[in-house]
């Protein structure tokens, strides 16, 4: 459905690219290297304040290779950096930042930042229009040829309802609300969740937190290694590929690999620090209630649940499905050809964003080719 734009477009770009992350920097470089010109033909734009993607928000405590890896973006390495020999003592998130600070300065990319996008829309002649809105809230509209959506996930925090959840009269936060251990000093916290989030929670909180119980959804699972293995990293790949293929609400990478059992993660279970129980049934004013009756007081319910991809300014152009997903092929939007999806399903970024960044520019070069 096109809709008619009630102004003018006020500037005009071949590919504007939303999302300065890991997925929105690698297809940046990439088409920088086929030839489009940062600032004019290709716009690069960034809701957050500051570079380092989604890392930039991270608590303090987070070290690399505490969690998912950080891959190097290509080109990365020509400019004498890699990941795999930053300094593991200082913040994840500082060293993320700098890192790709230092990538967007020396690929002269010019990401525009801090520009949220409130709607991506048609146009009556067949192409797209982004919407920004700058911090002071001026807005500037932007038709394009082509719009590669890199917005990740951590604008959309995903938290499960439960019977009670609003009678608790303790706090409640997810994910991206949680800044340090410190705050639960000396209180009995339920963490929620099965993945690498909640277990670094889990092992932040031992010693400073009076107490914690860890609930997940299905029972965890340990792989063999310290590491991802090939085979289950692939598996977890193809189930991400099926899902967007058939517009399918993405499931958890974890869900489908593991977690692999590093040394850190090996004395949390020795200790009993990791030790997860069935889910919770319910909830009440002073803690939470196990399928036995058992009722376990908390002060704090930190719910580490995962996230939904960030789509919601997409909406105008109608192509979510009754599944609730996005039908996506190979990183591009089957619904809507002038729009890519970078960093989306099999691309997500712990697995493959940079991989996938090569392959949406060059079918972007061939759709601007053609028009």
């Amino acid at each position: 459905m096109t809709e008619p734009l009630e102004n003018p477009v006020d500037q005009s770009a071949r590919v504007v690219v939303i999302g300065a992350g890991q997925a929105g920097l690698s297809v940046g470089y990439h088409l920088r290297r086929l030839g489009l010109v940062p600032g004019t033909d290709l716009v690069l734009l960034d809701r957050a304040p500051s570079t380092g993607g989604a890392w930039q928000f991270r608590w303090e405590a987070l070290r690399l290779g505490a969690a998912h890896r950080v891959h190097d973006l290509p080109g990365m390495r020509a400019m004498g950096l890699q990941f795999d020999d930053a300094d593991r003592s200082r913040p994840a998130r500082d060293v993320v930042g700098e890192y790709y600070r230092r990538f967007e300065q020396h690929h002269d990319l010019r990401v525009r930042r801090p520009v949220s996008v409130p709607s991506v829309s048609r146009t009556e002649d067949g192409r797209l229009c982004v919407t920004t809105r700058s911090a002071d809230g001026t807005e500037t509209r932007i038709r394009a040829d082509v719009v590669v959506n890199a917005s990740g996930t951590w604008g959309t925090p995903f938290v499960p309802w439960y019977p009670g959840r609003g009678a608790f009269r303790g706090r409640q936060l997810d994910t991206t609300e949680y800044r340090s251990a410190a705050e639960f000093a000396r209180q009995d916290v339920v963490v929620v969740g099965g993945g690498t989030s909640a277990i670094g929670f889990l092992l932040e909180l031992d010693g400073v937190a009076r107490s914690t119980h860890w609930f997940t959804r299905r029972p965890m699972v340990w792989a063999d290694s310290s590491s991802l293995d090939l085979e289950s990293a692939v598996a977890a790949v193809d189930e991400q590929d099926r899902a967007a293929r058939a517009g399918e609400v993405l499931p958890s990478i974890v869900s489908g690999t593991g977690v692999p059992v590093s040394r850190r993660i090996r004395a949390g279970i020795d200790r009993g620090v990791l030790r997860d129980q069935p889910m919770f049934t319910r909830m009440d004013e002073t803690g939470v209630v196990t399928a036995d009756g058992t009722h376990v007081h908390a002060d704090a319910v930190l719910w580490a649940t995962g996230f939904r991809a960030d789509l919601r300014h997409l909406a105008p152009l109608h192509l979510r499905t009754a599944a609730g997903g996005v039908v996506v092929a190979d990183g591009r939007s089957v619904d809507e050809p002038r729009l890519f999806l970078a960093g989306y399903g099999p691309q997500a970024s712990t697995i493959g964003a940079n991989r996938a960044g090569r392959l949406i520019a060059r079918q972007v070069m061939d759709v601007l080719a053609a028009a």
